[in-house]
Parts: structure tokens; C-alpha cells; sequence
């Protein structure tokens, strides 16, 4: 198979077994790779019973065709799971070498059942995989621990994906490690990973990914590097990273400030990105076969360190304007201390700007809290409670459950800012309404890698060729939700294949690269029905797990305007957004539940039958 290594690793971890599996090609040529791939082979081994926490949840590490050949910006892989902090469908993606490496390892995925008697981690060295024991780096942080897995083996070349502390103690928001500080790290990967004894997952191999045309690749690489130089989105990413649309992000209203309800902050601009660039930064780096290199090195001087990785936009946003903390090296250094112990920044910065909130208004005290005062701008505390989180220590032990179990703990749950169970991105959908169908239909809830409607409305990432384009950005209609919901279908795709989303190539050049990758001949048209594909996989996955109609809805903190600021008191009409975008999929208005017809047409009938 073109595209493919053409199998998959078996991992039984309470037998100790490992076994090669081989890549089933109809579930490939329909499901394509990364998340889609993955929700197909999960479907068949859980059910609306299954526990996240269990031996009897599967966690799929997988890569999509185009990683690790010529395609620019492919290095990416996904983590997929029933996850423990939604209940659902979950899944995170990281970029660096660890996806490519893996396929030169000689493997496509992992499949990693069971849950071992003790601590162990794996390892994949030129298409033999090994287990070794981990008892001696159980308990050790996320950074310590790559350098001590590459040390075991003697190659210092060798990627490791791993889980800190957060994970070992299954903290709901715990994420995958890799390449230093690269990330998975939304819907708690890395708790189902902890629960597993699993510590580590270590690659290295030179195998080469087979592709149906080599030269025709090439070219299409150079083309689309050539023409990189000239694009705006890039050049910004290059220059100040993804902090860099601090600035303007802030004078849209994007910018949530004070757990999402207050529309203006001035004090944000002291976390912009170009003020990073200039005051903290080290150095800028790339993942595998990227031609941006949005990737940060800075350094949190006064907290004692001199390397840091990032922080994203995301991360500057949850523990900066969210909490109301305008001071960027703090920021800076409660990312690092994310990273040290592998949880997640957003979950972890929505769950403790939460709490603050809570604080204020009197529903947490200092009863509740152990003796800690929790509030706006304390940037110590944050600190402290990240700590605190991973390893469910006080207080930090109903704080690592995540923002929609502490608020239901304590009577508020209309509070938590999240959907379906998923703490909201660092994009509010009152700025860009398009982003209000991108949280709700999100599979796995509230993230912004399921589609990047605030970009297509600011005039990028736009698709024509798929209805995808620009609009008024306050625009509630239904029409607003067909175009959100294309958009949806599109990064499906990219995490499918999967490649980074700021490499933003058009369908021209998509169904160029998919050709001289897989040898696939396919249409503008049946590459739109294949992301629709991977989407309404993932929502049947979800009605086996109880979703429903009534968990297609923002959050009532989303819903309330915002008298200051870039969003102008708009909110966004879920009713008419979620009528377009339910027509587009082809899903009942009425129940959400994909039509029969639409399940025909997308070659998914005779999975959803049960249902």
C-alpha cells in the first residue's frame, strides 16, 4: 500500500504480548489514518459501558500516509482513546519527529490494550518492539524521562513520547509528551496512558514510507515551500511563533479575559508574542520537514530556567488573560511547569481561572480549599496548583478531575466553561460565531483543532473550491454553520493524514499530494465526503457513549454578551447555526442522529445499524 507501512502494533499489556497486525486497507482507504483511522478500529473494541480508566480502553497512537515523507509539515501523529475527562470520544495530537520516526520504525500505529502488573515502557528499534521495565522512572518528570529513555537504549536519536507525573497519577488532564516539550495534549490521553503502567514509548528506525510517485512529490514539495515566502500566516508563525496573534486576537474579542466574561482587558498587550520575541526568547526550531518553524525555545529567568519550550498562544492566554495575569514570565513559566509534569494548558488554566471565579463569588472557601486563597492574578498560586493538580494533592485532587466536575461538585455547573465536558479553547465563539458550531459538534468537545473558523473569518485558511470563505464574522445563520461544518470536515482530514494545520494547502494541492502519496485518484467532491466521513464516525462512536442533540450547545458562560471589546455584545443563535450545519451533514434537525440516507452515502449504514 502506497502511503502505508502496512501494519499496526498489538500492545496486550496484561499479557506482556506484543504481535504485528496487518493494516486492514478498506478501513485505510475510508478512514485514511490519525483520528479517523483510529475511531474506526476504537468503534469495534468499546462500547457505552466501557470505562476510560480500564484495561478494556484501547490507546491508539497513530500516523496518517503522509507522515514522515516529502509532504511539507507532516510529522505530526494523534493519541485516541475513550477519554476519562469527557467520557467520549478523545483524542490530541503533537507535532515534532516522533509520528515520522515511528513509521520508520516500520509501523503505521499502535494498538495498546490491557494494563500491566507494573510499571513498563516500550520500544520500537528498527521494526523490533521490546518492553522494559520502568519502575526506576516511574514518578520522574516528562523532560527527565526522555533523557533517560534515549540513555537506556545508547541512541541519543532515538524519540520518545512519555507521561509525567499528571499521567502516572491520572490527572483528567494529562497529555503525551514528546520531543522535549511537543504535546498531546487535549482530553486526558495521558491519564489513560498512566492507567495503563505504561510510562514511555520510545522509536527509532530507517525504514522509508512507500509512495506512488516519488518525483511528482518532490516537485509538489518544492512548489509548495516556494510559495511559502510570500504568504502572510506563515511569515507571522516564523516571526513571533503562534503568540504572535496576541495583538490582534485581543482587538477581535478573541481573547478570552476573566473566565470568558469580560470582553477588554488592557492589560493583555503585556503578553504579546513580539514582546516575547524580544525579552525571552532563545531560539526558534521546526518539526520534521517544516518549512515555518513556529516552534519556540524561551526562558523564564527569575524561576531559575534557561530553557523553556513555547508558550503557544493557548497556553499565554489560559494562564494569562483568562486568569487575569499580565505578567508574560510568569506565563512563561507556568507552561514549563505543564510540560515538567505533562498536563494539559488549557484544561489546567480553564480549571484554575474556574476556581478563581468560584473563589470570588463565594462558592469555594478557604474550607473547600485546603487554606489556599484562589484568585485573579495570583500567578504563585497557579503555580503552585499545577503542581498540586498532577499530583492530586489537596485540593488539586478535585481540581484534577477538570473544570466540569468541579463546578457540578459545588452546585454551579452552568459555570464551567466547557462542552461536552471539554474546557472551551482560547477563542471566543461571541468574537468569530462560526467557532460556536466548531466547539458543538467538535467530536471531542471543545477544541479548537476540529476547526479554525476565527482564521477563515480574518481572511485565511479559506476553501473555496469547498463553499469555505469569508464572512461576517458576527454572521448567525445557516448558512454560517454549512461553512463552519465544511471546515470541521477539512481538519479532519488534516488530522487524519495528518499534517500540521498552519501548513494550509488548497484542494488543488491536496488532492495533488494524496495522489503522489497513495496513488488515490479522487475528486474535489469525494475528498469533501471523506472529512464528512471521518466526522459522522466519530459522532456514532459518541451515540454509543450517550451524545445527544442537547450536548450540541456552547456553554451558558458563552452565551451572555460582552458589553466591552472586540465581540460588540454579539452571541452567537445556536439554533440556526447548528439547523445549517446539521443540513450540511446530512444529521436529523430534530435528534442530531446522522440520516440514513447520509449514513448510505458515506458507506457507514452498516455500522451505525445498532444504534
Amino acid at each position: 500500500m502506497n502511503g502505508y507501512m502496512g501494519k499496526l502494533l498489538r500492545v496486550d499489556l496484561s499479557q506482556g504480548k506484543l504481535s504485528d497486525e496487518p493494516l486492514n486497507e478498506n478501513h485505510a482507504r475510508a478512514f485514511i489514518g490519525g483520528s479517523g483511522l483510529a475511531a474506526r478500529i476504537i468503534y469495534d473494541m468499546v462500547d457505552g459501558k466501557t470505562d476510560p480508566l480500564s484495561p478494556q480502553n484501547p490507546l491508539l497512537f497513530m500516523t496518517g500516509p503522509f507522515v514522515g515523507t516529502a509532504v511539507p509539515s507532516s510529522g505530526r501523529y494523534s493519541v485516541c482513546a475513550l477519554s476519562p475527562l469527557t467520557n467520549i470520544w478523545g483524542e490530541a495530537n503533537s507535532g515534532g519527529f516522533f509520528g515520522p520516526e515511528l513509521r520508520f520504525a516500520g509501523y503505521d500505529g499502535l494498538i495498546i490494550t490491557g494494563c500491566s502488573d507494573k510499571p513498563v515502557w516500550l520500544s520500537i528499534l528498527q521494526g523490533k518492539p521490546q518492553l522494559h521495565d520502568a519502575s526506576s522512572i516511574w514518578g520522574v518528570d516528562s523532560y527527565r524521562t526522555q533523557d533517560l529513555v534515549r540513555e537506556a537504549l545508547g541512541d541519543q536519536r532515538a524519540r520518545v513520547a512519555c507521561i509525567g507525573i499528571g499521567g502516572e497519577n491520572k490527572a483528567k488532564m494529562a497529555g503525551v509528551m514528546n520531543d522535549h516539550g511537543r504535546t498531546a495534549g487535549r482530553t486526558g490521553m495521558g491519564a489513560v496512558m498512566g492507567s495503563k503502567r505504561l510510562k514511555a514509548i520510545a522509536v527509532r528506525g530507517q525504514a522509508k514510507v512507500p509512495v506512488a510517485d516519488e518525483a511528482g512529490l518532490k516537485t509538489l514539495a518544492r512548489d509548495i515551500i516556494a510559495e511559502l515566502s510570500d504568504a502572510i500566516l506563515p511569515q507571522a508563525l516564523r516571526m513571533a511563533g503562534t503568540a504572535g496573534t496576541v495583538d490582534s486576537l485581543i482587538m477581535y474579542g478573541d481573547m478570552p479575559a476573566r473566565y470568558y466574561q469580560q470582553g477588554y482587558w488592557e492589560e493583555a498587550s503585556k503578553l504579546s508574542g513580539l514582546l516575547m520575541a524580544e525579552q525571552y526568547q532563545n531560539k526558534i526550531y521546526a518539526c520534521y520537514r517544516c518549512p515555518i518553524g513556529c516552534g519556540r525555545e524561551t526562558r523564564a529567568v527569575k524561576y531559575g530556567v534557561e530553557r523553556v519550550d513555547g508558550p503557544e498562544y493557548e497556553t499565554i492566554a489560559a494562564f494569562g488573560s483568562l486568569m487575569m495575569v499580565d505578567d508574560l514570565e510568569a506565563v512563561i513559566y507556568a507552561g514549563h511547569l505543564c510540560n515538567v509534569y505533562g498536563v494539559d494548558t488549557i484544561s489546567t488554566g480553564c480549571t484554575i481561572s474556574l476556581a478563581c471565579e468560584m473563589f470570588e463569588r463565594g462558592v469555594l472557601t478557604v474550607k473547600d480549599t485546603g487554606g489556599l486563597e484562589i484568585r485573579y492574578g495570583d500567578s504563585a498560586m497557579a503555580h503552585l496548583l499545577i503542581g498540586m493538580i498532577a499530583r492530586r494533592e489537596g485540593f488539586g485532587d478535585v481540581l484534577a478531575e477538570g473544570s466540569a466536575a468541579l463546578a457540578k461538585r459545588f452546585g454551579v455547573a452552568d459555570l464551567a466553561a466547557t462542552v461536552k465536558r471539554l474546557e472551551v479553547a482560547m477563542h471566543d465563539p461571541r468574537a468569530f460565531t462560526g467557532m460556536a458550531v466548531t466547539y458543538a459538534l467538535s467530536p471531542c468537545g471543545g477544541s479548537h483543532m476540529q476547526g479554525d473558523m476565527y482564521a477563515v473569518d480574518m481572511g485565511q485558511c479559506e476553501l473555496p473550491e469547498f463553499g469555505v470563505t469569508a464572512g461576517d464574522r458576527f454572521e448567525s445563520s445557516e448558512e454560517k454553520g454549512r461553512i463552519a461544518v465544511r471546515q470541521q470536515a477539512w481538519r479532519n482530514l488534516y488530522n487524519a493524514l495528518t499534517m500540521c494545520q498552519f501548513q494550509d494547502l488548497n484542494v488543488e494541492r491536496m488532492l495533488t499530494a494524496l495522489k503522489c502519496v497513495t496513488g488515490w485518484d479522487v475528486t474535489a467532491e469525494e475528498l469533501a465526503n471523506m472529512g464528512k466521513r471521518l466526522l459522522t464516525m466519530k459522532r456514532l462512536l459518541n451515540m454509543r457513549r450517550g451524545v445527544t442533540k442537547a450536548d450540541d450547545m456552547l456553554p451558558a458562560v458563552m452565551l451572555k454578551p460582552l458589553n466591552d471589546g472586540g465581540t460588540e455584545g454579539n452571541v452567537p443563535r445556536m439554533d440556526v447555526l447548528l439547523k445549517g450545519a446539521y443540513a450540511e451533514l446530512g444529521w436529523d434537525p430534530g435528534t442530531g442522529r446522522p440520516t440514513r440516507e447520509a449514513l448510505a452515502e458515506l458507506g457507514l449504514d452498516s455500522l451505525a445499524a445498532p444504534l
